[in-house]
């Protein structure tokens, strides 16, 4: 059995945040550096007649005026765009170029048209204001459906009638003879709701250039410097080896983080220009129109059924907004990740799965926590609770009978990915006697004598983790210093995941040195790591893994060093809690002793092996809603959560996630949305009119674990970063839909917002049950 290092009080890295010694990007300030501003378009679509900087060059601080024609005569090359898979009939994914800044037309609000460069940012933001931009109107479209239509405006001539990628997985053939001898079809279309990332810290960069070596740097807001290297190389035009990525801390990711942004090849080329570096952080209203944004997805799910409640099989049809252009994530998530779990945890012989991507003249959409596995989780589990409904059974009744059952595994599901383990209906049990399942009718009862509709929904959500490894392996250096301590590097980033604890827990518990003496670096301008970034819930079972499996190697090298030191043969030293010692004897050596009499003998820098498979996390959530039908309100009364999230190293760390995926996931369900209006203007570009979620939100509360290790790792773990969001957002609409019901309301889409509930009941009423749901596929 793998162990650990003691779990400390806290985290290793709560001292220095809580004291304010951590340095983000913002923080840093470097010799000479210059500041830089963009200016945004203002319009959704428009042609650039022209760019008159005359006035701006001659204002007080300016240095330079960078604009698109200045990206191209540099020889900067488009953005990069990941692609997956091919389409449908093996087609391929139809990429629009993106530039640093666009040079002849801007296609959403928010796009970069040019870059002030200022010995001030006030400076720099008052030369912005004095450029003068001629555009022409261009017409716009918002919505992927409208997008895909004949007609449409088109976004780009390289990609005709906007859509980028028609995907689909699945066995279409036996989907279809499913359904032909179905007893039941349950429908349902939903629409996944438009939302903005928000990290708490603006996104901010630091270009820089050094003649002498040949270098770039990026000082940045990142989730991992390997991807973000990688992706802003292959914009300028150079190999990655010439770029190096630099941040400490950053506030927060959730997938916004994982990706470059234009902005940063033009702060290199400026940075390069003028001999200085350039830095730039972003306001909270750029952070609205300039971020890339999440969701925005229409999806219909169909269901066969036979005559006893079984599954025969369901197909899924995504249209998805990837906005204006393609970011590197952007098909992936919409494809990939709608399709690796598309049965879920059911025991289903057919599936077939469409996904549709179309452009728009809206900000770019991309990874955000979950990356599509929650449009995915949503889906099916709306649908199930639906099916649940239409026959009259109960939900958790109908899951039961449909579950993968533990004798099946591994189990392949029909879309080709594979689950190694489980115990889904496990799960289900614990939740249902956490919940007091059988004690719902009573509690519905007490609510409706105090005037309240009050719902119950479920969610019995599976993901795939570790499935967005972009590099080939994980990498993990480890090196011991002078003192004894032990400094880990790996270019997978810390964003409030608490790497620095749980990484450390790993190692100690394998070099058996205290965890205190351990310390991680990320992304230092002295180091080029190649590895795998945060994201898709991976950093524990891949990068952990890697530690892990490093340390030992380090273990088993010293025994060599061991048996010198102590005057031994080898086959006779064991290595006990830090220490060699020859058998049967109280002669030792402690790793730390060795590590700093032989320097650098015990350093390892393991890489070049290979990673670790996909994992597959599950759970059961369970929640209860109260709906007040006079105003609207909808309060979160309970929320349960049993997940299995394989091996647990830390437990405070692992109900922390789970915390906040839940509470994310609330928020989306029941407050977040970005609108735009009908000529491509965002509506809500502030915290004025967009909703955050706050503490308090989710009700009753209660995280409990149900631990299925993995063997597709050394360390048992399944991920547990996205877990939240996955199942939150499905088991919260399905409480507010049990709730509504019983005002009448048939179809509802989030957000459940106190007045689209409140009118969604007026409307009901009124002989319109329907009225707050998007139309069918």
């Amino acid at each position: 059995m793998t162990s650990f290092g003691r779990a400390p009080k806290g985290r290793l890295e709560d001292e220095r945040m809580l004291k304010g010694r951590g340095r983000y990007v913002s923080d840093w300030t470097l010799p000479n550096q210059a500041y830089g501003h963009f200016l945004r378009s203002d319009r959704p679509h428009a042609t650039i007649l022209s760019i008159d900087a005359a006035a701006a060059l001659v204002m007080p601080g300016v240095l330079a005026v960078i604009t698109g024609a200045d990206v191209l005569a540099a020889g900067q090359k488009p953005m990069p765009a990941a692609a997956p898979m091919k389409g449908r009939g093996g087609a391929d994914q139809r990429v629009p170029p993106r530039y640093a800044l666009t040079g002849d037309v801007a296609r959403y609000v928010g796009e970069p048209v040019a870059l002030v460069v200022a010995e001030t940012a006030a400076q720099a933001q008052d030369v912005a204001e004095a450029l003068a931009i001629e555009y022409r109107e261009l017409p716009a479209v918002i919505g992927a459906q409208e997008a895909l239509a004949g007609g449409a405006p088109q976004l780009h001539a390289s990609v005709p009638g906007n859509l980028v990628l028609d995907f689909e997985a699945g066995d279409e053939a036996a989907t279809r003879a499913a359904f032909a001898r179905a007893a039941k079809v349950v429908s349902l279309s939903a629409y996944h709701s438009r939302v903005v990332g928000n990290p708490m810290e603006p996104r901010a960069a630091t270009g820089s250039y050094d003649p002498a070596t040949d270098l770039y740097y990026l000082h940045a807001t990142t989730q991992g410097a390997g991807p973000m290297r990688n992706q802003v190389a292959a914009m300028l035009g150079i190999v990655p080896e010439k770029l190096r990525v630099v941040a400490e801390e950053v506030g927060g990711g959730f997938g916004v983080r994982f990706n470059a942004y234009p902005e940063y090849g033009a702060l290199l080329l400026a940075a390069r220009r003028l001999g200085r570096p350039v830095k730039w952080v972003s306001s909270r209203s750029e952070v609205f129109v300039s971020d890339e944004q999440a969701r925005d997805i229409v999806h219909k799910g169909e269901m066969a059924l036979d005559a006893q409640g079984r599954i025969l099989g369901m197909r899924f049809e995504y249209v998805a907004n990837v906005g204006a252009y393609l970011c590197f994530t952007g098909s992936f998530i919409n494809t990939v990740n709608l399709v690796n779990v598309a049965s879920g945890v059911y025991d289903v012989p057919a599936v077939h799965v469409q996904a549709k991507l179309a452009l728009t003249n809206t900000v770019p959409t991309a990874a955000y926590r979950g990356a599509g596995r929650p449009v995915a989780s949503y889906a099916l589990e709306r649908l199930v609770e639906q099916a649940a409904v239409e026959i009259g059974m109960d939900p958790a009744e109908f899951r039961r009978r449909n579950l993968v059952p533990k004798a099946k595994f591994p189990y392949k599901i029909v879309t080709g990915f594979e689950y190694d383990c489980g115990d889904f209906e496990g799960v289900l049990d614990k939740a249902l006697a956490a919940a007091d399942w059988t004690g719902f009718p009573e509690r519905r009862k007490k609510s409706g004598m105090n005037g309240k509709l009050r719902g119950r929904g479920m969610a019995t959500y599976i993901e795939a983790t570790a499935s967005g490894g972009f590099a080939p392996f994980d990498q993990a250096h480890i090196t011991w210093e002078a003192d004894g301590s032990v400094t880990l590097r790996t270019a997978s980033h810390n964003h409030g995941q608490g790497h620095e604890t749980t990484f450390a827990q790993v190692v100690s518990g394998v070099l058996g040195i205290p965890m205190e003496r351990i310390r991680l670096r990320t992304s230092e301008p002295a180091f080029h790591l190649t590895a795998n970034p945060t994201g898709g819930s991976r950093t524990l079972l891949g990068l952990g893994s890697a530690m892990y499996c490093a340390a030992q190697e380090i273990v088993k090298n010293g025994m060599k060093l061991a048996a010198e030191e102590l005057e031994s043969a080898e086959a006779d030293v064991e290595f006990i809690s830090g220490s060699y010692r020859i058998k049967g004897t109280d002669r030792e050596t402690s790793i730390t002793a060795l590590a700093q009499k032989f320097p650098g003998r015990l350093d390892l820098d393991y890489k070049d092996r290979p990673k670790v498979p996909s994992t597959f996390p599950n759970g059961c959530h369970i929640a209860e809603v109260e709906v007040d039908p006079e105003t609207g309100e909808a309060q979160i009364e309970s929320y349960i959560a049993c997940d299995d999230a394989g091996t647990i190293v830390n437990h405070q760390i692992v109900e922390g996630q789970m915390q906040g995926g839940i509470t994310q996931g609330a928020g989306h369900i029941f407050q977040e949305q970005a609108i735009y209006d009908e000529h491509g203007q965002l509506l809500t570009g502030s915290f004025m009119d967009y909703a955050m979620p706050r503490p308090g939100l989710v009700g009753g509360l209660k995280v409990m674990d149900h631990p299925v290790p993995t063997a597709t790792n050394p360390l048992g773990a399944k991920g547990v970063g996205e877990a939240g969001v996955t199942g939150s957002m499905p088991c919260l609409m399905n409480a507010v839909m049990d709730a509504l019901r019983q005002a009448g309301v048939t179809r509802f889409d989030m957000p459940a917002s106190q007045l689209r509930v409140w009118n969604a009941i007026r409307e009901a009423k009124a002989g319109r049950p329907a009225a707050f749901a998007i139309a069918p596929l």
